[in-house]
């Protein structure tokens, strides 16, 4: 299985932030949206990558004062992005080195979608209940032996 089956799977929604709106937007459409990460973009460019790993880092680092702490200073500037045609073993691979339970989907300059760790194993699971699935009717509709 692709990327690109993943994202097929998931539907195309995106959520953005430009990286100079203060964190506590961007953690009112991540409330909102039921979402872990943000895209950041800056003059129609991907600029950078908001999970909720970097919101708890930055209220942890700043105190009573994230509110207004910008994205910009707590985002990933350049996260590892996957590509639509990675296959599913490649992309797993990546997520755990890199640390990364969120992946940019990009083609070229243009952002795709976003990948998560819950994509992943959703597609897993589907991937595998119809390898089952398929199994089982060979096993019911094995022909039977002819004797001489």
């Amino acid at each position: 299985m692709q990327v690109k089956e993943i994202l097929a799977i998931k539907g195309a929604v995106l959520y953005t932030i430009s990286p100079e709106r203060p964190l506590v937007e961007a953690i009112a459409i991540m409330t909102e949206q039921d979402v872990g990460s943000l895209v950041c973009f800056a003059q129609g460019k991907m600029a950078g990558m908001l999970t909720f790993r970097e919101v708890l880092n930055a209220v942890h680092a700043h105190g009573g004062e994230w509110q207004d702490v910008a994205v910009a200073k707590v985002m990933v500037a350049k996260p590892f992005c996957a590509s639509p045609e990675m296959e599913m073993d490649e992309l797993r691979r990546v997520m755990v080195e890199h640390h990364q339970r969120y992946l940019p989907v990009m083609e070229e300059d243009t952002l795709m979608g976003v990948v998560s760790f819950h994509d992943v194993a959703k597609a897993v699971l589907e991937e595998q209940s119809f390898e089952n699935k398929m199994l089982k009717a060979y096993i019911r509709n094995w022909p039977e032996e002819k004797t001489d």
